[in-house]
């Protein structure tokens, strides 16, 4: 695994020490510091790096001349300053840099170390910015790629829905109002039908003078709403903002759905998403597998490599089924896997063919590599409830047992 490196240029040696110590110990990245624009100049010429965090004024630089030489060499960088007045603060925004921050306080770097943890994880986030207007859609694109956002454009919001139905892993949708066809509140809107708020967050943006706008979009499903014009700063403080409060919603969504342990699906989520399948009578398998003398592994070698072998386990199930059909942990070595549109018949052949496969595949633990099988009941459910099924597929679950083990049996 490579190791970040990240540059800092500042004359004062506690302000480096500080910031030094906090980007290694929160985020492990290799530290550089230069005193001065000359030792920066030859850190840059023989390193490559993420970001540098630079003060305005050095001992051999002053007017932002560390900001240029550092854009040249196509690296971000944020800016560190005593004192900035207005017009400074107008020239800075206009070399390109990330942000610029005040270094009076000790918040101050703890927001330094937060930004460039969230450059580091902006590049793997998708943007789609919709605005009919060019020069708009291309000046909201340069200040996100400041950010290391990946911006994808839409003329209108008609074709903003059709880009979101191809690539479903944005997670940001920055949308002007006026556009024809699809204008931003109505796209929205429609977003909202197809995307649940911890999938997508949404930002309107309008040089609109209707003072009820800014509801109309948070209304209809908006994160925040922004005025043009907007200053530089604001803009990245909202979409910062808004990702932080998406990376939350997950966050918690993640808990509540998903095991502590094994990050398989949870009784509670398989219920949510298939308790309905009672009423619209869809084809639907459920098979519940046991790891078998799964009492004996704790017993024998501990609960820890216990666990290793659940979190494998689960691994596996994942690798074979979690692009087509859900995997849910119900309890100790207890698991379900729900097989939408196929048969007890279907489902079974592919759980045996699994079985075969961990059957000859002992999973490598901290005690060594310990042969593992599981036992599974398989049925489908048909003109019952959920809960019925289930039960059903536990009764079959039990038969495997009662069999030897390491069997599937089906009805």
């Amino acid at each position: 695994m490579t190791i970040l490196r990240v540059l800092i240029v500042e004359d004062s040696t506690t302000v480096s020490k500080i910031l030094k110590h906090m980007i290694v110990q929160d985020l492990g990245y290799h530290v550089d510091i230069a005193p001065d624009m000359s030792s920066a100049l030859t850190f840059l010429e023989e390193n490559q790096y993420f970001v540098v965090v630079a003060d305005l004024n050095l001992p051999d630089a002053s007017d932002g001349d560390i900001v240029k030489l550092v854009a040249s060499y196509s690296t971000p960088c944020i800016v560190l300053t005593s004192n900035l007045d207005a017009a400074q603060r107008r020239e800075i925004l206009k070399l390109s840099i990330v942000d610029y921050i005040p270094k009076d306080k000790r918040h101050s770097y703890q927001y330094v170390v937060k930004l460039i943890d969230r450059l580091y994880r902006n590049q793997d986030v998708k943007v789609l910015v919709a605005d009919d207007s060019l020069v708009s859609r291309k000046f909201v694109k340069m200040l996100l790629e400041q950010h290391l956002f990946k911006v994808i454009e839409a003329n209108d919001g008609e074709e903003a829905l059709a880009v979101l139905q191809a690539q479903p892993d944005i997670q940001l949708l920055i949308t002007d109002y006026n556009m024809p066809k699809v204008d931003g509140v109505e796209l929205v809107l429609r977003v909202r039908e197809q995307f649940n708020r911890e999938d997508i967050a949404i930002i309107g943006l309008s040089n609109d003078n209707d003072e009820s706008l800014s509801a109309k979009f948070i209304k209809n499903g908006a994160n925040d709403f922004l005025q043009k014009p907007f200053v530089h700063e604001e803009f990245h403080c909202r979409v910062l903002n808004t990702l932080d409060s998406l990376d939350m919603m997950r966050n918690l969504w993640r808990k509540a759905n998903r095991d502590y342990l094994t990050k398989a699906y949870t009784r509670r989520y398989f219920f949510g998403q298939y308790q309905q399948n009672d009423s619209e009578q869809k084809l639907l398998s459920v098979a519940l597998l046991d790891i078998d003398f799964f009492k004996k592994i704790n017993d024998t070698y501990g609960h820890d490599v216990g666990d290793e072998v659940l979190i494998e386990f689960v691994q596996r199930l994942e690798n074979a089924f979690a692009a087509n059909f859900t995997v849910a942990r119900f309890g100790g070595e207890e698991f379900v896997v729900a097989f939408k549109g196929l048969d007890a018949i279907k489902a079974s052949l592919l759980v045996n063919k699994f079985r075969e496969q961990c059957e000859s595949n002992p999973i490598r633990t901290s005690a060594g590599d310990l042969p593992v099988s599981f036992s599974c009941g398989v049925s489908t459910v048909s003109n019952e409830t959920l809960d019925r099924a289930l039960q059903r597929a536990d009764e079959l679950l039990y038969k495997a047992k009662n069999a030897g083990r390491n069997r599937v049996v089906s009805q």
